[in-house]
């Protein structure tokens, strides 16, 4: 998929000829050309309403295409969404009709709904990050809480055990080197607070499958859970990073 514009050539030749210039969605350069169209689009005309339209505070947080924003009155964040469409309409865009929702999310969203009768605040997915609001160890201050997102997790691993199947007759040295990169990647940008348990699930799952490769793998005969574990491997899963509150270090 593409959207295809045209530029004229403003060189200095008699006989200027168009360019043609090629958007690609989902290539290396769309976040690049999401934040130079985005800039006026969306970011200009965001701090212009926040100045003169909003009654209250409002924060922007935006990452190429995907945004979250925050309002403190909710007859500001109805009016916002409908002029962002009406705004988006003339560059040719469109909000995402299943990603753009509008929820009740902050420190007032626990005792506000519990006083309406209501259950827990609803969540929302950003970076691949599942937020939620909750308390901290206190019980009393309020703090966002993020976990892996369930589908970010699923795709992770399935895209592993692709990637295993294509090496299963490689050696295991290069394979554990590999999987070792992978999983220190994958913790270094999820090991933020709150988060260990879903990382130890998925820690766990790639012990199976990483272990299902030992077993296949020549010259091993036979792989009794008992009498083998792929954790003493010397490159298999152990906790590559540890978690601080900036995020997952080596």
């Amino acid at each position: 998929m593409g959207r295809r514009g045209r530029l004229r050539n403003l060189s200095s030749h008699r006989h200027p000829s168009p360019a043609h210039v090629i958007f690609c969605v989902q290539a290396v350069i769309s976040p690049l050309l999401a934040n130079i169209y985005l800039h006026y689009a969306f970011d200009l005309w965001v701090k212009a309403w926040r100045k003169k339209v909003a009654r209250g505070e409002m924060i922007v947080i935006r990452y190429a295409d995907d945004a979250v924003l925050g309002f403190e009155h909710r007859i500001d964040a109805v009016r916002f969404q409908k002029e962002l469409g009406e705004r988006l309409a003339k560059f040719g865009l469109e909000l995402h009709p299943e990603k753009t929702r509008l929820i009740e999310f902050g420190r007032f969203a626990i005792p506000n709904r519990r006083e309406r009768g209501k259950g827990k605040p609803e969540t929302f997915d950003f970076l691949g990050f599942t937020h939620t609001c909750g308390k901290a160890g206190n019980g009393t201050s309020f703090i966002v809480r993020r976990k892996t997102a369930a589908k970010k997790m699923r795709a992770k691993l399935q895209a592993i055990k692709g990637e295993l199947r294509k090496r299963m007759h490689d050696p295991l040295r290069s394979t554990g080197e590999w999987l070792q990169s992978v999983v220190r990647g994958y913790f270094q940008y999820y090991a933020v607070p709150g988060n260990t348990p879903t990382l130890n699930v998925f820690r766990f799952r790639l012990v199976r499958l990483w272990r299902h490769v030992i077993c296949r793998s020549p010259p091993v005969s036979s792989c009794a859970p008992r009498r083998h574990d792929p954790r003493q491997e010397p490159y298999a899963l152990k906790a590559p990073v540890r978690i601080c509150a900036g995020g997952g270090q080596r």
